[in-house]
């Protein structure tokens, strides 16, 4: 069964123009350093499951477009590297601490903001609008996924 995702990303780091030029329009989902978000790329998400593209840390936060997941999990290379930004020097290559899988760009939207979320009373449990949550990867429902391509 087809699972929904909400999938945060910096458009500093990866930004949906990024993934629209990548090759075969799919890239990592690298640097997720979160317990939650990374047992939800590793337990729950499937190839073929639906991801909302969202913009974090920016002037302004939105989904900016539709993906899939693209990929079984897999190691994530970053938590090897002692030089870079997401090394992780509790992880070994045996035994990897952080995982990742692909995802490919079905198509870019209108930037639909936390603000015109916020206002959608279809949306009004999704969990990236919850106070205090700050999870890169959060679980979307049916029902929210409907009801954001309607708004798309």
């Amino acid at each position: 069964m087809t699972q929904f995702w909400l999938m945060k990303s910096e458009p500093s780091e990866c930004s949906i123009d990024d993934l629209a030029v990548a090759p075969k329009k799919t890239v990592p989902w690298f640097g997720v350093r979160n317990y939650q978000a990374r047992n939800y790329m590793r337990d729950e998400m499937r190839v073929g499951d639906g991801v909302l593209f969202y913009h974090s840390s920016c002037p302004e936060p939105g989904i900016a477009g539709l993906a899939t997941v693209a990929s079984e999990p897999y190691p994530d290379e970053t938590q090897f590297d002692p030089k870079g930004h997401y090394f992780d020097a509790k992880s070994a290559r045996d035994k990897p601490r952080w995982s990742l899988v692909d995802v490919r760009l079905d198509r870019k939207t209108r930037l639909l903001s936390l603000a015109e979320m916020r206002q959608t009373p279809a949306l009004a449990s999704m969990v990236v609008l919850k106070s205090g949550n700050r999870l890169s990867i959060t679980p979307v429902t049916p029902a929210e996924w409907k009801a954001i391509a309607k708004l798309l």
